[in-house]
């Protein structure tokens, strides 16, 4: 039987690499006596079905500057956090057609300002850049050349580790079934094994959040949204190894991994899933299908690839495909990290950063996280999708 502490200064609910950065945070700000509680493994929910790719395209500013800063740590991982993240850099365009332009060239200026390294090319070098790809449809094209990819279980395990070493505590398989309040701030978090005293509670569980939630008295529009993902294997006459790309007009995102594989996903999310622990996680033949045909538009000698895999995840999705990232008005000691909406494990070092911020300090510093606000559904403030294209904005 799991035997559990009988307090922490602070508990985070979820194993995901949210809440693994989370507690790595707080543990290297010297918050150590802290509980991390985990249904399963950690990683087992949508961190382990990734698809892991490492970019800062991105239309609002809060995204760009939490994806600028969560790329220097993923850059320098073994420095900044220690152990293994799997960061490979390959580079990365951003295709648009003729009616993205006047919003390419605003959100391109807006990431110059935060740092990031891209710049506007023309047709004709990014065609010297990735001269696999079909580029005549494109009216407008950025390039991220530190852009790449990395291995979120490994990263998350990464976390949990330094957390551990520190002195931070992990319980696996072992569900938080509440949260206990008393005068309007948080005393406790029940499990399936027991009452844990505490301060703090930051709810970091991901496609299950929607129903944590609603049990404590807190309705936001989260979704759990279905995702898939196919890796095809480039054959002797593909276009060996190639630069990333989020293309806007074919409505997909694509990179290559390692030395002979290319992953491609969908570009907008549509299938709501209601109960997290219910969904089908192979890609269905007729994704597979679609998704292929539209990646050979692109890069018309991927038609000739091999199927290798295929998959399927879950995102935590808003209204305007932003996190919350909050404190929670009228239960003091209660934070929310969720509905990343498929930007999380790119964003998931600052994550950590800001939460603990947040948590430590009561309001986070180093970025300015007020548009990620719970508060926004109700004040009609969403956050701009600049493209329609979810995992752009």
């Amino acid at each position: 039987m799991t035997t559990l502490p009988v307090s922490a200064e602070t508990v985070i609910i979820g194993g995901g690499v949210m809440g693994c950065s989370i507690l790595h945070s707080l543990a290297a700000r010297g918050m150590t006596n802290t509980l991390l509680l985990e249904r399963d493994v950690l990683g087992s929910g949508s961190t382990g079905r990734s698809s892991s790719a490492i970019r800062m395209h991105y239309s609002t500013e809060v995204h760009a500057r939490m994806a600028w800063e969560s790329f220097r740590v993923f850059r320098d991982f073994g420095e900044t956090v220690g152990g293994e993240c799997g960061f490979t850099r390959t580079g990365h365009l951003i295709l648009g057609g003729e009616s993205d332009a006047e919003t390419f060239r605003a959100n391109v200026a807006m990431q110059q300002s935060v740092g990031i390294d891209t710049r506007l090319v023309t047709r004709e070098e990014a065609q010297e850049l990735a001269p696999s790809f079909y580029l005549e449809d494109c009216g407008i094209i950025a390039y991220e050349p530190l852009c790449g990819y990395a291995d979120a279980s490994a990263t998350c395990a990464s976390f949990a580790q330094r957390a551990r070493e520190r002195g931070a505590r992990i319980a696996l398989r072992s569900p938080a079934t509440g949260v206990e309040v008393s005068g309007g701030r948080v005393a406790a978090v029940h499990t399936a094994y027991g009452r844990v005293s505490t301060d703090r509670v930051v709810i970091a569980t991901g496609p299950w959040s929607r129903r944590f939630l609603l049990a404590q008295g807190i309705d936001l529009p989260l979704e759990a949204t279905r995702h898939e993902v196919v890796h095809l294997r480039r054959g002797p006459e593909g276009p060996g190894y190639h630069l990333g790309g989020g293309d806007i007009i074919n409505q997909i995102y694509f990179r290559p991994e390692g030395s002979d594989l290319t992953l491609v996903g969908n570009g907008n999310m549509e299938e709501v899933i209601e109960d997290p622990e219910i969904y089908a996680q192979r890609a269905s033949p007729g994704f597979i299908q679609d998704i292929w045909t539209r990646l050979a538009r692109r890069v018309p000698s991927l038609a000739d690839a091999q199927f290798s895999t295929g998959y399927a995840g879950l995102y935590t999705s808003t209204p305007d495909s932003h996190p919350i990232m909050d404190s929670v008005t009228g239960i003091d000691g209660l934070y929310l990290c969720t509905g990343f909406s498929g930007h999380g494990f790119k964003l998931s070092p600052m994550v950590g950063v800001l939460m603990s911020e947040l948590v430590l300090d009561g309001q986070a510093s180093t970025i300015d996280i007020t548009a990620l606000r719970m508060s926004r559904f109700d004040e009609g403030a969403l956050n701009n999708d600049g493209y329609g294209f979810k995992v752009m904005v």
